[in-house]
């Protein structure tokens, strides 16, 4: 993994949440269900499995929120660097100015062989 960009690690660890999310929602879904069918009142029962529905649909909602901003975070961060990575290095200007003091000094050598 080191040699992995971090869009691609961004991504992995957002999978490893969704699924550990969504496990986590699944089992309190089943543990509902489950208090719901030894409820004795048709009530109880009712509300235990609305609460099921619910935490599903907010789990869900969740996960595709962390999904969402995951994503966007891996995008921004290749850009960003897919950007860094073309723009040119800017020349200082003191290496500017030397280069053409070389060039005058290579000329006066050449008219003072012939």
């Amino acid at each position: 993994m080191a040699d992995a960009d971090l869009d691609v690690v961004i991504r992995q660890l957002a999978r490893q949440l969704h699924a550990g999310l969504m496990t986590r929602a699944k089992e309190r879904r089943d543990r509902f269900n489950g208090l719901a069918a030894k409820a004795k009142g048709k009530e109880t029962g009712d509300r235990f499995k609305m609460m099921a529905k619910a935490t599903m649909e907010q789990a869900s909602t969740a996960a595709k929120r962390l999904q969402m901003s995951a994503d966007n975070v891996a995008d921004s961060y290749a850009r960003a660097m897919r950007l860094a990575a073309s723009t040119p290095i800017p020349v200082k200007a003191e290496k500017a100015e030397k280069k053409p003091v070389k060039a005058a000094k290579a000329k006066k050598k050449t008219k003072k062989a012939k």
